[in-house]
């Protein structure tokens, strides 16, 4: 790698993380209650130590963006939404008390932290699951499931979850997750209808 092109991903990560360091000297300024020179550059010193020993790696910004699939995402969430939340009220009131529930493993295609924080987001937001445990690493995540008894209702589950990150990545994911989403549906199409084991690639492969 040459040196230009290090000193310029050098260039965008700094430009990632100055709203982080200026929203860190907001929030130390609002525990200060107080705005004054002083203030601002003590919460820039420590805005700077945050990010020194505690590090993050930078934010992701999408390469690409789809309005009409974007619409989609946001019309298919909120009825989601509305849909979970009268199924979890029915499940308060009738006579039947929740006996099971279940934790479900879902291995999620996409390699982007991005996609893969929407996706627990959106899951999490919808009434009736939330993700218990994400697994960085190998894009996967852990969901509590309520009233989910038997393997057809883990794997509805886990088939909702699929399509809520395709949804996700069709609207604004990488070219890469979109190449790496029609492989997978190039695989599935191969694979029998009971013998559906999709083989997930290591973090990093295209």
């Amino acid at each position: 790698m040459s040196p230009m092109i290090s000193k310029r991903q050098l260039g965008r990560q700094a430009l990632v993380q100055v709203p982080f360091t200026l929203w860190l000297v907001v929030v130390w300024l609002a525990l200060w209650g107080q705005f004054n020179l002083v203030a601002v550059l003590s919460g820039i010193i420590v805005a700077l130590l945050v990010q020194r020993f505690f590090y993050l790696p930078p934010a992701e910004h999408p390469d690409r963006f789809n309005p009409y699939r974007f619409v989609i995402l946001v019309a298919v969430f909120i009825f989601d939404l509305v849909r979970s939340a009268f199924q979890v009220a029915w499940l308060s009131i009738r006579p039947r008390p929740i006996t099971v529930s279940s934790i479900v493993q879902v291995d999620l295609r996409t390699r982007s932290d991005l996609v893969m924080a929407l996706t627990s987001l959106a899951i999490t937001m919808i009434p009736g699951s939330f993700v218990v445990e994400v697994d960085r690493v190998n894009t996967t995540l852990y969901l509590h499931v309520l009233d989910a008894k038997q393997a057809e209702d883990v794997e509805l589950m886990r088939q909702q979850v699929f399509a809520q990150e395709e949804r996700i990545i069709r609207a604004l994911g990488s070219k890469d997750d979109v190449v790496r989403l029609k492989r997978w549906h190039e695989y599935q199409d191969e694979t029998t209808v009971g013998e559906r084991t999709p083989v997930r690639p290591t973090r990093g492969a295209p």
